[in-house]
């Protein structure tokens, strides 16, 4: 079938297996070109098939020759009907895994499951013993919680007070006002359920009690901050809750960790396109102006990049991992510089329809978007009729 991108709102219908391909392969090429990691050799990735987890991945094994398992829950293809991106995208790293000789398995399942965390516990014994990295990547926003089977849905809602501010549609370039309506206790218990730290800690408990953790093994989640232009509706808000109990759960799996000199991190990440930020009011517009003053400086970067700086000048730096004052790597640096963001709320009062197109990198918004899905690739031909029904070879 040709595949062509079918949007409703804020995501894509289709994706595009061969664009997918593409990308991982993109990914792969940066991470040899910046040279070996001396880095992990046992690596799981939870929520490892697109994003930062993803990259993590990727650069685990291509920059450091290290065996992964991935662990995400993608919608495989039927006929006439494409898979979601996350399973195109694992498809092409195992198949690039394997023609670099690395050990590459995956589980396709609910990470917030019991089942599944026993299930990546068995085939770690089985195959690896052990890990010495365990990156959580976790995106959704529904938890079924595995204790108590309660359905959890996070919400993106300000806290106190009705939040009004621009924003972009990113398709017609159109910029307008918009309110949200602050939550209530629930929304803000829910969405931390979903989005903060609970699943995390009881993976690392479970990998704990079954002895599959190496000694001095690390585990990072990833966090974001932003500007004070977005910590209304984002680190002041629901999801801002969320984080904040991400970041206090890393230092209660350390303490847990202490007995095997392992260590809990949680990294800030730069701004970026993903399918949850464009789903976030007020985000894309400042992602778009964000993109170009980044570019200008010639400092801008996407997930591969910021995760290979991540492991080779933070975590596997060959000394201490430097942290901020809330024990928090931050490789969001250049995103929160000062002359950066001086420049991006200057340019967010001058922001409307009429001049983004001058002022921002909505284009580059755009392709980003299209890139989570496979297309706008340079190199691919999307013309080409081509088979929806790609197998990930490797999947447990």
């Amino acid at each position: 079938m040709i595949i062509e991108p079918r949007m409703r709102g804020f995501i894509c219908l289709t994706s595009h297996p061969g664009g997918c391909a593409k990308n991982v392969s993109n990914q792969i090429e940066y991470l040899r070109s910046k040279g070996p990691i001396e880095g992990p050799k046992n690596v799981l990735v939870i929520g490892a098939s697109t994003g930062f987890g993803l990259a993590s991945r990727i650069t685990a094994a291509f920059g450091s020759k290290a065996s992964t398992i991935g662990v995400f829950f993608e919608k495989p293809p039927l006929p006439g009907k494409t898979a979601s991106p996350g399973w195109y995208n694992s498809a092409a790293f195992h198949q690039e895994a394997k023609k670099a000789g690395l050990y590459a398995k995956s589980i396709n399942g609910d990470a917030f499951s019991t089942e599944v965390k026993n299930k990546t516990i068995a085939l770690i014994k089985a195959d690896l013993g052990k890990v010495d990295l365990v990156i959580y990547s976790l995106a959704s926003p529904v938890r079924t919680h595995p204790v108590t089977g309660v359905l959890h849905r996070s919400v993106l809602k300000p806290i106190g007070s009705t939040f009004t501010n621009k924003t972009v549609d990113f398709h017609s370039g159109v910029v307008s006002n918009i309110s949200i309506e602050p939550c209530n206790e629930e929304d803000i218990a829910n969405t931390v359920a979903v989005m903060g730290g609970e699943d995390w800690e009881m993976w690392m408990d479970a990998l704990l009690d079954a002895d599959v953790l190496a000694p001095n093994a690390k585990t990072v989640a990833y966090s974001y901050i932003g500007p004070a232009l977005t910590e209304a509706v984002y680190r002041k808000g629901t999801i801002g809750k969320a984080k904040d109990h991400l970041e206090a759960t890393a230092f209660k799996i350390s303490d847990k960790l202490k007995s095997i000199g392992a260590h809990a991190y949680v990294s800030v990440n730069k701004a970026l396109v993903t399918q949850a930020s464009s789903a976030i009011p007020v985000i894309p517009l400042y992602i778009s102006l964000l993109y170009k003053v980044m570019k200008e400086k010639n400092i801008h970067e996407g997930c591969i990049e910021q995760i290979q700086r991540l492991f080779k000048e933070r975590l596997y730096l060959g000394k201490e991992t430097p942290l901020d004052t809330m024990g928090r790597i931050r490789i969001d640096d250049w995103e929160m510089r000062e002359d950066v963001q001086a420049k991006v709320a200057e340019l967010w009062l001058q922001a409307n329809t009429e001049t983004l197109p001058e002022i921002g990198d909505l284009q580059g918004y755009k392709t980003d978007f299209l890139n989570l899905f496979g297309f706008g690739f340079a190199g691919v031909d999307y013309q080409k009729d081509l088979s929806e029904m790609v197998e990930i070879e490797g999947i447990e």
